[in-house]
């Protein structure tokens, strides 16, 4: 294992942690990071790279083969987070930009770290990537069609802007990404290691970036809202995908992949689109889900795990006496 391999792993055990204190350190010393403002798209083009560096075709035959989980897992998160966001801003009266990004980042895509929570709690990561793979490819599309439709009387929006940024924010590093890897093969998969912690690194410099534009805005009367909101729209969409993922009676691993690609959403690109497009403040919920979900990601996987080794004890207990 490699010192970058390594350093990635530790950075990765104790991510949400470096967030908080990250988003902290900005706060206090804004300076830090606001040169970084300008250059957010390219940091997530980064990570989005990063991610398709790591696909294969394979991945997308899987799609093709078993299409119906990832496309009910991937129409689930589309539906219940932007609708959640909506009827949230509509209970709390949040108005005009804030509104705006609260919207935003519940009509984002499924978020890179769901795979990882989906891992940790003994979910279907394959069926996880997958629905994150199909979100994101979706997004130019779904982004500006749902902040159409949810966040047009908060403020202007921009839609064809939106549809092409995504396409060359979101796409076009992905695609460039599984056609260097289509191209390179096995000595692109010598580096794909170090990629975590190239993602990690890419994420914390657009949360600082993030913290230090809206350093004046973050605690004000206008925002005092969004940290209960952002909290109860990531866990009522981990609730609701929990249910949806039940009701259309997919297996426990599968439910538990739905559950967090549903409550999971890539802030890094609702921040991202935020600075560019509308003002610094529709930024902040990008910027709160970012560090929440990664907290709330954490404590849920471990219960995940736990109720599964419930579960399959209480089924041991009841063989054991049918043998009786």
């Amino acid at each position: 294992m490699s010192k970058l391999e390594r350093l990635g792993k530790i950075i990765g055990r104790w991510f949400t942690l470096l967030v908080v204190l990250w988003a902290a350190f900005n706060y206090i010393l804004p300076k830090t990071s606001l040169w970084l403002v300008p250059n957010i798209s390219y940091l997530l083009g980064i990570i989005l790279f990063g991610m398709g560096l790591t696909l294969k075709i394979e991945d997308f035959e899987r799609i093709a083969r078993k299409p119906l989980p990832v496309i009910a897992g991937t129409v689930a998160h589309y539906v219940i987070m932007p609708t959640l966001a909506w009827l949230l801003c509509l209970i709390f009266q949040l108005k005009g930009a804030t509104a705006a990004g609260v919207i935003l980042v519940g009509s984002c895509p499924s978020g890179t770290s769901s795979s990882v929570m989906a891992y940790l709690a003994g979910g279907d990561v394959a069926l996880d990537v997958s629905i994150e793979t199909l979100s994101t490819l979706l997004a130019p599309v779904a982004l500006p069609g749902l902040l159409l439709l949810f966040a047009g009387k908060y403020i202007d929006i921009p839609t064809a802007s939106l549809f092409l940024s995504t396409v060359k924010i979101v796409l076009l590093p992905i695609i460039l990404g599984v056609a260097v890897h289509s191209i390179f093969g096995k000595k692109i998969e010598k580096i794909t290691h170090v990629l975590p912690l190239v993602s990690q690194l890419a994420i914390l410099m657009i949360v600082g970036a993030v913290i230090a534009a809206n350093h004046d805005n973050l605690f004000t009367a206008a925002t005092a809202l969004v940290i209960p909101v952002v909290i109860l729209h990531n866990l009522f969409g981990y609730g609701l995908g929990f249910l949806f993922a039940k009701f259309i009676r997919l297996r426990d691993p599968q439910r538990k992949a739905i559950t967090f690609e549903v409550g999971m959403q890539d802030s890094s690109l609702g921040a991202t689109l935020a600075i560019k497009y509308f003002v610094p403040a529709a930024a902040i919920p990008s910027t709160v889900f970012s560090i929440w979900h990664n907290i709330s990601g954490s404590i849920l996987a471990p219960i995940g795990v736990l109720r599964a080794m419930m579960s399959q004890e209480r089924l041991s207990q009841n063989s054991a006496k049918y043998n009786m």
